[in-house]
């Protein structure tokens, strides 16, 4: 059960100064705290600059599984934001690779997805089929019709998925309603996403829903909120969790995420969460802000 953190206020000039010196790593939501669509927010390069100079350890965690660790690093590149490795980026298509080689798997993982998900599979070994190369698949529904499915594919694994149509969506509920032990995934839940700055688009957890509804089956979540991603980091850094700080934009997904992990919390109004959407829930940051360009005043 989530325990609730404690009352929200809004971050002063000396609690910014208290946060930073108390906090050793700051983990970042990408989408709605870094950038809106493919628009940096302003404030972001000089605040994580200000921070890396200070020596803190920036963790970047989206739940976007559209890009690989790879890809996501060319985009920070290209909106200025230099000098970052591959291994402080944790998006869940990682993390949904991550965790199939976590269990030692060993069969073939069936993609409701884009690329992302596809190109960190390859780096564990996983062999796929789906993904991109079925969007244009059809189903003719004719007396008779019987779908033919890969025995042989262990696991399902469904994030966002622009081209998502109902060939996927039968191939994935095959799978999981006919082969025996076949696992389902969701990279994440997310209802909406930040596909341009212009407005809110329907998120991984639309395509993850209908899967759920078909198959019956409940999802393995390795994106924001569950632990997954957080024990990894925590692990590989060996860093306690008494020194993180969560910063997101998202009340479901990244102060939940912070709250059930023992983390510190800044919300971030930049993104999905309004002010009076904030003072409505029971889900509470320890503060928050407009954008992360506070913690520099």
């Amino acid at each position: 059960m989530a325990v609730e953190a404690p009352k929200k206020s809004y971050l002063s000039d000396d609690a910014a100064r208290t946060l930073i010196d108390q906090t050793n790593t700051f983990i970042f939501d990408c989408d709605g705290v870094v950038w809106k669509g493919d628009t940096l927010i302003d404030g972001v390069k000089e605040t994580l600059d200000m921070l890396r100079a200070e020596g803190k350890r920036l963790i970047f965690v989206t739940n976007n599984s559209t890009k690989s660790r790879k890809q996501y690093l060319s985009k920070f590149e290209s909106l200025g934001l230099t000098g970052m490795k591959p291994e402080e980026i944790f998006s869940s298509s990682f993390a949904a690779a991550a965790y199939l080689s976590s269990i030692g798997f060993k069969k073939k993982a069936y993609v409701i997805g884009e690329q992302g998900i596809q190109l960190e599979l390859d780096l564990v070994g996983v062999d796929h089929l789906g993904g991109p190369s079925d969007g244009d698949k059809k189903i003719e529904l004719k007396p008779g019709e019987l779908m033919e499915h890969d025995a042989d594919v262990g696991a399902v694994i469904v994030g966002f998925d622009r081209y998502v149509n109902y060939y996927k969506l039968q191939y994935a509920t095959l799978c999981l309603r006919e082969n025996p032990g076949c696992i389902f995934i969701a990279t994440n839940t997310d209802a909406v996403t930040h596909l341009t700055d212009a407005q809110e688009w329907a998120g991984g957890g639309a395509m993850v829903g209908a899967v759920k509804a078909s198959s019956g089956k409940e999802p393995t979540i390795v994106g924001k909120p569950a632990s997954f991603m957080l024990e990894y980091i925590c692990e590989q850094f060996g860093i306690r969790r008494d020194q993180i700080c969560m910063v997101g934009d998202r009340l479901d997904t990244d102060i939940m995420f912070g709250v059930d992990g023992g983390l510190r919390t800044l919300l971030c109004l930049s993104g999905v969460t309004t002010k009076e959407v904030l003072d409505e829930t029971s889900v509470q940051p320890d503060y928050y802000v407009e954008s992360i360009a506070r913690l520099r005043k």
